[in-house]
């Protein structure tokens, strides 16, 4: 058996190549933020542009390591051998790597500066994406129908929009095929157009009125629900209203027959979830996301749930929700829901620690094996919960996937990272 990573010859990279370095002092926080957040895309650049088989990549560590006009580069290492299936063929390959290895990955066009960076990014993921046959950001333009919107619990809006049938040419988009909105699909979020709704509602006439003008441009909400109707396709959007924010103003502005503006679209990934003792963990910004992924459940294991909110009165949120009948033992099996309330500003470490003591007292009375986590939280709090639940659950980050659905604080160095990354900081505070 060669060695793959040796044997990468398309892809090798020395520290004596000749690439173009971008000099700006905001690439060390994006390439932190990449390998904090996104291993899962790093793992899919090796596993469409390298030889490394998914068998191997399951055998290596990943970390973008470089930024260049041209391209990327990705360091790989093997994992810890204490850690690792003591089979023979997985053996082999860990004694034959001796030493760290680096692969290039180009971009479909240099870039001058980093500006430029997002774009080449989310080509780079398409690319990726596609050869590997996966689900991947659209940057697709859809014009919706506002019918409705109403409280569903007592901080969370309820969004009712239609795309329907664009047989008139006021609904049309020049340059834009309307796509349908997917039925079957778990945390699929749009990226909303505010300004949109600013530009329709304030005086043209009046070029210094800007009151009614967002702070933030866009912002990601997820998709509750969509379904098919006879005039057209409908669905749920479900907005938490925390607070004078961009996102919140924008929803409770919003009446029956205003057009409201998506500008790209990306898919969430919980396809690990499909077997073994799942626990999903969530606050308002992705209960959207567990409500649709308990409906559409499809695991012979009811969920544990984790629903972490500021005021009591939304833990209802899931009160409602009936789970799919491909249940073991029981079609009746429902899923047990653990109810932290935590007040306004308890974020980052101290949340971290609630939540997994919470988790720690039910495992406590209730012995179970967890084999697999979904979350999605606050930055700093899913930053600091990652190491608690891999520490209390033995499992690997592949295996417990905790994501950034907000960030209570955006810094300006945080702005590119919002335009490459955009979903994972849809719901920010500010």
């Amino acid at each position: 058996m060669t060695n793959p990573l040796l044997a990468a010859k398309n892809n090798a990279y020395n520290q004596g190549s000749s690439y173009t370095p971008l000099n700006d002092p905001e690439i060390a926080n994006i390439i932190a933020h990449i390998n904090e957040e996104h291993l899962d895309e790093l793992l899919g650049f090796l596993g469409a542009f390298t030889p490394l088989s998914v068998a191997e990549l399951d055998n290596v560590e990943v970390q973008l390591i470089t930024v260049y006009s041209e391209g990327i580069v990705l360091q790989v290492q093997p994992k810890d051998i204490k850690n690792q299936p003591t089979d023979s063929q997985n053996q082999i390959f860990q004694d034959q790597i001796t030493q760290d290895q680096s692969f290039f990955i180009a971009f479909a066009a240099p870039i001058a500066q980093l500006d430029e960076l997002q774009t080449q990014y989310i080509l780079l993921k398409q690319r990726a994406d596609k050869k590997l046959g996966k689900k991947t950001i659209k940057l697709t333009k859809q014009k919706f129908i506002v019918q409705d919107s109403y409280k569903v619990s007592k901080n969370m809006l309820r969004l009712e929009l239609s795309l329907p049938e664009l047989d008139a040419p006021e609904l049309s988009m020049p340059n834009d095929t309307p796509m349908p909105m997917p039925m079957n699909e778990v945390g699929y979020a749009y990226l909303f157009d505010l300004e949109h709704n600013a530009i329709t509602t304030n005086n043209v006439n009046d070029s210094k009125n800007n009151s009614a003008y967002p702070s933030r441009p866009h912002c990601y909400y997820t998709l509750r629900k969509a379904w098919q109707t006879p005039t057209g396709m409908q669905a749920w959007v479900d907005v938490f209203l925390h607070g004078d924010t961009s996102g919140g103003n924008w929803a409770k502005s919003l009446q029956a027959g205003d057009t409201v503006i998506s500008k790209r679209e990306f898919p969430e990934k919980v396809e690990h979830l499909r077997d073994g003792q799942a626990l999903l963990i969530a606050d308002e910004t992705s209960m959207p996301t567990v409500a649709r992924l308990l409906e559409l459940w499809d695991n012979p294991k009811p969920p544990l749930v984790i629903c972490v909110t500021q005021d009591e009165a939304d833990q209802a949120y899931f009160d409602d929700i009936k789970m799919s009948s491909n249940i073991e033992g029981s079609i009746k099996a429902k899923f047990i829901v653990l109810s932290l309330v935590v007040g306004e500003m308890n974020l980052g470490q101290n949340l971290a620690t609630l939540i997994d003591s919470k988790l720690g007292d039910y495992l406590t009375n209730h012995p179970i094996q967890i084999d697999k986590v979904w979350g999605a939280l606050e930055a700093n709090t899913s930053k600091a919960l990652r190491p608690l639940l891999r520490e209390r659950l033995k499992l690997s980050r592949t295996e417990a996937v905790v994501k950034v659905y907000w960030r209570q604080d955006r810094p300006t160095q945080i702005k590119l990272r919002c335009a490459i990354y955009p979903k994972q900081y849809s719901h920010s505070s500010t």
